[in-house]
């Protein structure tokens, strides 16, 4: 049995979380592969809207059971917040959560090397959402890392101190820092027990177990496309491979046994944090955008940028990705305006560019648009997508059409009932 990919096709924040829910049905196993507690996926359903961070977005779902592969990086004291908040839902966390022995911890170092780090670029910040995420990713290739299967050694103590050692050394360099590690440190103590009592497994030997008996299984990303740490608008990116390809080094999972690629992407864009964004409306229609959308992180809390869709920045995303089909969101969000634009092209240096360029941080780019008539129509009760209006139907056959690759879903609400499938 292959595996089937979801992940977002933008910056980020394309509503991943509410579709690996509507689909998690069809699966017996949701795998996260990458990423940390700076992810922020949403769901909304029975009027109550849950954010989770680490843990797989199927986990509402009583027959499918969520794991957390290798390539995620966990913060115990997060996670632990997480399975507080989801407990009075009576979750069988024992049956249906699962942590790779081979995942990464994150220290409370970590996080204070983070805010050093990004304390000390001062105006050249890339927006790092101070989790810890960078510095325990660097552990990891730099072979000083921790692991979940580190826990149950009897020398974990001393492993951890060796490591913190060398993170105070680091930080004693930033001069004008300041931190006090001792009660993070204890809080960070009391919330592994409880990392311990959950079921730590060889991901890899599992899931394989699992492919061969047949059993479906969803590959979630966190993040997206263009946060990717090589194909991303670098070095304003995160420090995973939030491609497809991250799907086989973040759970083990061989290339010829990749399925379906599910693309997940807004019907316009945005960005959290620094780094460029071709298609930002620094105007009253982004503000709206922002407004109506309500985008603003559910990981930081921040305020989104927001803009047009970039096709340039979509196909490209779609060629890395080898994506197979679409899922197009908040469709409902754009339904205030009267006209709608597409980014068709980028016009850098008087030249025509449809490629997506590698000096995206340096050129001085002016989106080349394409106009739309908007639908101008309330979506949200929608329950079939033949109902839609022609001008959505217009703006969707179009995509399409230019992406060459079928929309196999288009939502119109947060929640997962309003979700029209193609």
């Amino acid at each position: 049995m292959n595996v089937d990919v979801l992940l977002g096709l933008q910056w980020g924040d394309e509503g991943k979380g509410k579709v690996v829910d509507v689909l998690a049905p069809s699966y017996r196993y949701i795998a996260r592969f990458q990423g940390g507690p700076n992810a922020g996926h949403t769901l909304e359903f029975e009027g109550i809207k849950h954010v989770l961070h680490t843990i797989p977005s199927g986990i509402f779902r009583p027959d499918v059971v969520n794991i957390i592969g290798n390539g995620v990086v966990i913060d115990p004291i997060v996670f632990h917040a997480e399975l507080e908040k989801l407990k009075p839902y009576q979750i069988a966390f024992e049956k249906r959560l699962l942590v790779s022995k081979k995942a990464h911890l994150i220290l409370p170092t970590h996080r204070l090397l983070d805010a050093a780090s990004e304390q000390a670029k001062g105006l050249n910040k890339i927006g790092s959402t101070l989790k810890g995420i960078g510095p325990t990713y660097m552990d990891k290739t730099g072979r000083n890392g921790l692991r979940v299967g580190d826990l149950f050694s009897p020398s974990f103590q001393s492993l951890y101190d060796d490591l913190k050692e060398k993170h105070l050394d680091i930080l004693s360099r930033y001069e004008d820092f300041q931190y006090d590690l001792a009660p993070m440190e204890k809080e960070w103590f009391e919330k592994v027990e409880g990392l311990k009592a959950l079921t730590c497994i060889d991901s890899e030997h599992y899931l394989y177990d699992q492919r061969k008996a047949g059993n479906a299984i969803l590959a979630e990303g966190a993040q997206g496309t263009m946060l990717d740490i090589d194909f991303g608008t670098y070095p304003f990116v995160t420090s995973s491979n939030t491609v497809t390809a991250g799907t086989c080094t973040g759970l083990g999972i061989p290339p010829s046994a990749i399925g379906k690629v599910i693309g997940i992407f807004k019907a316009y864009c945005t960005r959290v944090g620094s780094g460029p964004f071709p298609t930002e409306l620094n105007d009253e229609i982004g503000a709206q955008i922002r407004e109506e959308g309500r985008e603003f992180g559910a990981t930081t809390g921040r305020a989104r940028r927001c803009g047009w869709l970039d096709l340039v920045q979509l196909k490209y995303a779609i060629m890395v990705n080898g994506v197979t089909e679409l899922c197009m969101m908040k469709a409902d969000v754009l339904s205030i305006f009267s006209d709608i634009y597409l980014c068709e092209s980028y016009e850098i240096d008087g030249k025509s560019v449809d490629r997506f360029p590698y000096d995206i941080n340096k050129a001085e780019i002016k989106p080349k648009w394409t106009h739309f008539k908007g639908w101008k129509s309330d979506l949200t009760s929608l329950t079939r997508y033949e109902d839609s209006p022609e001008a959505l139907k217009d703006y969707v056959r179009y995509l399409e059409k230019v992406l060459e690759i079928p929309i196999t879903m288009v939502s119109v609400g947060p929640d997962r009932a309003q979700t029209l499938l193609k």
